[in-house]
């Protein structure tokens, strides 16, 4: 059997990060949001395990490898061959990694001799990395603690956005060491719907650089992705996303994609068997 699972990727409509806690790690308040970005896993039964990847630099320890490993310490899980194929870049804030580890997680019971419960793949999601619960769940949520505890919001209307990704990598560690050596108050959830991340006080010059050049092509909101460094305007049309794209492609030194918002039925890791794929 081979299975193809796409992953999407997502952006933070609002992003608020606490103080550290009793154990050194900062709590967040943020609002999830899936985009039609996708890592593409393919993944079939096999002799012995292989795992392959059209980025060479794709370490060995890396979160769908890491999500395999911790489900056999749960259960059954049988040999399988993985093939990534990575169209969301990494260290960008838009939660490729995350999303690839939830695409094995939720394929896993095709392959699986005793299925796993949505309970312990819940839990295993959380010990790969804050941010794959959600993508578990998809579509627009809330997340507290530090990204694991989630509350699936209504779908919103479709929207259209840009996302940039400059030529600079943001360690995700390294950011939030740059949050705490300024500290600040930590913001609730706004009643308004006031984008905000305070990840934003920290980024790079390059990234502030192109949310300024999204506004100007015409983006009603600009903000930063995750803790970066990519960054995404949202605009009033696909016709006004692919304008602005189009001037974005004679850029140098930067990625850019037109995407759009997607719902909770079609964000959480597309599943389709082999035969059945374009």
């Amino acid at each position: 059997m081979r299975v193809t699972v796409h992953c999407p990727a997502k952006i933070n409509l609002f992003l608020s990060v606490g103080p550290k806690d009793e154990i050194g790690y900062h709590p967040i308040r943020t609002i999830f949001q899936a985009i039609d970005l996708y890592d593409t896993l393919t993944i079939e039964s096999a002799q012995e395990d292989l795992m392959t990847c059209n980025w060479p630099d794709l370490p060995v320890s890396n979160t769908v490898a890491m999500s395999q490993n911790l489900l056999r310490e749960f259960g059954d899980v049988p040999p399988l061959s993985i093939h990534l194929e990575k169209r969301i870049p990494s260290q960008a804030g838009l939660g490729g990694g995350s999303s690839d580890a939830a695409g094995l997680l939720r394929t896993i019971n095709r392959f699986a001799p005793i299925p796993f419960s949505n309970e312990k793949l819940h839990e295993v999601a959380c010990a790969v990395g804050s941010d794959v619960p959600f993508f578990l769940v998809g579509g627009r949520a809330i997340g507290e603690g530090y990204g694991e505890r989630l509350t699936a919001l209504d779908d919103a209307p479709e929207s259209w956005l840009v996302v940039v990704k400059p030529d600079v990598s943001i360690s995700t560690p390294e950011a939030y060491r740059a949050l705490d050596e300024d500290p600040f108050p930590w913001l609730g959830f706004p009643l308004d719907g006031t984008n905000h991340n305070d990840f934003e006080r920290v980024m790079p010059r390059e990234c502030e650089f192109w949310m300024k050049h999204l506004q100007f092509l015409g983006a009603k909101q600009v903000q930063l992705c995750g803790s970066g460094s990519a960054v995404f305007g949202i605009f009033v049309s696909k016709s006004a996303a692919e304008t602005a794209n189009h001037n974005l492609k004679s850029r140098p030194r930067i990625q850019s994609w037109v995407c759009r918002t997607i719902s909770r039925a079609e964000s959480p890791t597309q599943l389709c068997d082999s035969t059945d794929c374009a």
